[in-house]
């Protein structure tokens, strides 16, 4: 059964654009060779960040004087089928929505056109000094407004 925040399948999977291959190591599976369930987190967070220096949304943090640091405030995993060791998973991300602060994302693993699982995220960027929310750049909406349909 599909999570609630996918209306139509086929539209929902044709806004995703950003891709990355991930193969399921065998550290990642238990005993079964299962994939553990704290292992999507980690592709998300893979994908995300690969987009996030993609959109520069990324990397300037760690530059002196910049404040703004962008943080995963909310972030879930709908398990649809399981994931085997050595399977090669289609991890993609989309943006969902776009706030003064904060970005909504959506993933999506495939193997063999089949999803595996899904998941959100809420990414919000923040002061660092402050621990409050700032709002984006135009610069940084700009290049990521081009993603969302």
């Amino acid at each position: 059964m599909l999570p609630t925040y996918i209306e139509d399948v086929s539209t929902w999977l044709a806004d995703f654009h950003y891709f990355e291959d991930i193969k399921v190591r065998f550290c990642e599976t238990d005993l079964y060779g299962h994939m553990n369930n704290t292992v999507p987190f980690i592709y998300f967070e893979q994908v995300r960040a690969s987009f996030m220096e993609q959109h520069e949304l990324l990397g300037a943090e760690i530059e002196p004087g910049v404040l703004a640091l962008a943080v995963i405030a909310n972030q879930h995993c709908d398990y649809v089928q399981q994931a085997f060791y050595n399977d090669t998973l289609k991890v993609g991300i989309k943006i969902a929505r776009i706030g003064r602060a904060s970005i909504d994302m959506h993933y999506v693993a495939l193997k063999d056109q089949e999803i595996i699982f899904t998941g959100t995220s809420t990414l919000v960027q923040m002061n660092k000094n402050t621990g409050k929310s700032i709002p984006w750049t135009e610069a940084q909406l700009a290049s990521v407004t081009e993603t969302v349909k």
